[in-house]
């Protein structure tokens, strides 16, 4: 297995409809792997992801980069409907923050 492919955002969780657990790759949404262990589920979706990226590769095509390489400006554009950015600016004011501030907290703990 590449060590780049372990660079990818690999996830485990349990299905209540298989009764099993599941292994996901945030880069690769379409792939997923079910097995009895959480273990099992991370070893087989690496592997997937691991066959999925030389098959890509393979073909021509270029694999999805690395959630973990990216970089992020810490900027981005949300629509709302005026009556909450209206709320939400008077909650900021009313706790003598910024409207980016309040929103940045907020989001920070979700």
């Amino acid at each position: 297995m590449s060590l780049q492919n372990d660079r990818y955002t690999y996830r485990i969780t349990w299905s209540e409809d298989d009764e099993e657990y599941v292994g996901r790759c945030l880069e690769f949404p379409s792939l997923s792997w079910l097995t009895k262990s959480p273990e099992s589920a991370l070893q087989g979706i690496r592997k997937v992801v691991d066959d999925a990226v030389t098959e890509m590769k393979n073909s021509g095509e270029t694999p999805p980069s690395p959630l973990s390489g990216k970089s992020f400006s810490g900027k981005f554009v949300v629509r709302l409907p005026p009556e909450v950015h209206r709320d939400l600016a008077i909650k900021a004011a009313e706790q003598g923050i910024s409207l980016n501030r309040l929103i940045s907290s907020r989001l920070s703990n979700i």
